[in-house]
């Protein structure tokens, strides 16, 4: 599974960006809970949101309110779209999603696989 994400720039304090992240690959059978997670310099990573296959969703505190997580599963892509943005959400926004893929054994394995991260800067 391989997770290509987009959307991440530059934005003014109050103003909306959305981020993208497609899953891809030949050997995954299912795609189950997705997550945003982000990275401020200095900072440890920390998990911005969930979504599970179903469609439930959480949220970190600091964006509740804000930030809006959603997915397509029939085009394997979870989004997060980011309103009100303040400076402090400026980061490296990284996707992960959790999957099953047929191994190469013939048995079935369970894994994580993490996007590359886009920059979202917000200015004040």
């Amino acid at each position: 599974v391989q997770l290509q994400a987009s959307g991440g720039g530059l934005v003014q304090s109050g103003g909306s960006l959305r981020l993208s992240c497609a899953a891809s690959g030949s050997s995954f059978i299912s795609i189950n809970d997705m997550y945003w997670h982000r990275q401020a310099p200095g900072t440890q990573r920390e998990l911005v949101a969930t979504i599970t296959s179903g469609g439930s969703t959480k949220y970190a505190d600091s964006v509740k309110g804000r930030f809006t997580i959603s997915r397509d599963n029939a085009k394997n892509t979870v989004y997060l779209q980011m309103n009100s943005l303040k400076p402090e959400d400026t980061a490296v926004y990284y996707c992960a999603a959790d999957y099953v893929e047929n191994s190469p054994t013939g048995t079935v394995a369970v894994g994580r696989e993490w996007g590359q991260g886009t920059l979202v800067t917000v200015s004040s």
